[in-house]
């Protein structure tokens, strides 16, 4: 596995709180739930490269919202 960047992010309390609610929904930590909301959006717009077709977003994306 390739070594993930690291970066400061700066956020509004109110985004990072339902952030953190979410996540803890979806049984992620708010990191992770950070990564699969931008790599989702990346997929949809057709901005992510090198990505296999089995990626582990749009096996969720199947999972939530099947049909």
């Amino acid at each position: 596995m390739a070594e993930k960047k690291k970066f400061l992010l700066r956020i509004d309390e109110n985004i990072y709180a339902s952030l953190e609610k979410w996540a803890a929904d979806d049984l992620r930590s708010i990191n992770a739930q950070i990564e699969f909301l931008l790599k989702d959006l990346l997929i949809k717009n057709n901005r992510l490269k090198n990505i296999s077709a089995d990626s582990s977003v749009e096996s969720e994306a199947k999972k939530n919202n099947p049909g």
